[in-house]
């Protein structure tokens, strides 16, 4: 099928000016085609953790090492991180060597891109689970020093003069920040006055396992093994105010991942993003463990004004299959991960679908306001499943550990299309 050649868009603008992009999904007035473009190259091994685009280069990493052109016909060894053009796939020279998986990116000013994950060195210099490099060259900007102490960064949000980092570790730069932490966007510096205590009573190891920034930069909410902020109970989700120099616990909270899952969870939380406008979230769930009831295995909506309790707008269940990533753009909101079904709260991997329960293997779009799946299925092997999303305004990027999207070929990464 013949594909449109694509616009300009704004996201050049931003990096041509020096700023850095917003990471928040942008709104788009329709659903995606569910028709994905041939002209994105195909990673041949591992797994798709993580994406950024930045200017027109669309940064991906993981764990993986080797990537093809999209005709199959040329093979690139590319490890752990690659980059390709967002409008004709083009695989671009960069190559930082990245010695172990990178789960984290987020774009930076002038043309740069942030990396995070369980690496120790980048292009040979010790400077573990942080780094800046540029997206032209692939070269590590020195200026910027950050460093964790062990584990990995799972998450990063670059904003003005300020980076957001989440993730096992316990300190960065030799300061304790557990899960959570600001930096300065040029320095790497440990923003001092910025310091969520988070703990986790009673688990292994507290870990922020995702968190998003509303569009306007006011709030943060993150997920993962989580049990307190300070002195205040909050399990699996807490919201801060983020805009002065402390991390700020808000009063909003919900009790409604407080039921276990499968026992040996310590979180099921997954990912979490802001809608377009701020006003609400969406958090994808893995738990394993069917239930009509519980928020395992789910995707719930939470209006994200006001304080005090909340609980769920809506709950999407698959009946007992992880998701892994989602997407809010306003007119859909976008689910991935090794399901095969949506609609299915009285379903099960013992008794099968339930009533009402409709087929959507490994990806899904729903319905913003009921959180009902809507019509659009282009289908993917399950794999383990999807585990990022890039809204765009050209379409939808995904990435994942399989190779089929859409029912055609595409190793582990592909787009779909503006409608």
């Amino acid at each position: 099928m013949p594909r449109r050649l694509f616009a300009a868009t704004a996201l050049t603008c931003a990096a041509l000016l020096g700023a850095t992009p917003a990471a928040a999904d942008m709104a788009q007035s329709s659903v995606v085609s569910a028709n994905p473009v041939d002209f994105t190259p195909h990673v041949l091994d591992g797994t798709v953790w993580a994406l950024a685009v930045v200017g027109d280069t669309v940064v991906v990493g993981g764990s993986f090492t080797k990537v093809q052109d999209s005709t199959r016909r040329t093979t690139y060894a590319r490890k752990n991180i690659f980059a390709y053009g967002l409008r004709d796939g083009a695989v671009r020279s960069f190559a930082p060597a990245v010695d172990a998986a990178v789960y984290a990116l987020a774009p930076g000013a002038r043309n740069t891109v942030y990396l995070g994950g369980g690496f120790k060195t980048v292009n040979g210099t010790a400077q573990r689970g942080l780094a800046r490099v540029a997206v032209g060259t692939g070269a590590r900007i020195s200026s910027f020093g950050a460093r964790i102490n062990w584990g990995d960064v799972r998450a990063l949000n670059a904003r003005g003069t300020r980076l957001y980092a989440g993730g096992t570790f316990s300190k960065i730069n030799g300061l304790t920040r557990v899960g959570l932490a600001r930096v300065h966007a040029g320095t790497g510096a440990v923003d001092t006055g910025f310091n969520p205590r988070i703990s986790a009573p009673g688990l292994s190891r507290p870990r922020v396992e995702h968190f998003d920034i509303s569009p306007d930069g006011t709030r943060l909410i993150a997920v993962g093994a989580l049990l307190k902020v300070g002195a205040a109970a909050r399990t699996q989700i807490a919201m801060f105010d983020v805009r002065g120099a402390a991390a700020t616990l808000t009063s909003w909270y919900t009790n409604a991942y407080e039921p276990q899952c499968l026992a040996g969870f310590d979180t099921y939380l997954r990912q979490v993003k802001f809608s377009p406008d701020g006003r609400w979230f969406v958090v994808a769930a893995t738990g394993r463990a069917s239930s009509p009831t519980k928020l395992c295995d789910s995707a719930a909506r939470f209006e994200a004004t006001g304080g005090g309790r909340h609980n769920p707008t809506w709950v999407q269940r698959t009946g007992g299959d992880s998701l892994y990533a989602v997407a809010v753009t306003g007119s859909a909101v976008y689910v991935g991960g090794h399901q095969r079904y949506l609609d299915n709260p009285y379903g099960s991997d013992a008794k099968g679908p339930g009533p009402g329960a409709v087929p959507r293997v490994g990806i899904g779009a729903l319905h913003p306001s009921t959180g009902r799946a809507l019509g659009w299925n282009p289908s993917r092997d399950r794999g383990v499943g999807v585990r990022a999303f890039q809204v765009v305004p050209e379409g939808l990027i995904v990435g994942s550990d399989t190779d089929k999207l859409g029912r055609e070929y595409h190793g582990r990464i592909g787009m779909f299309p503006r409608s």
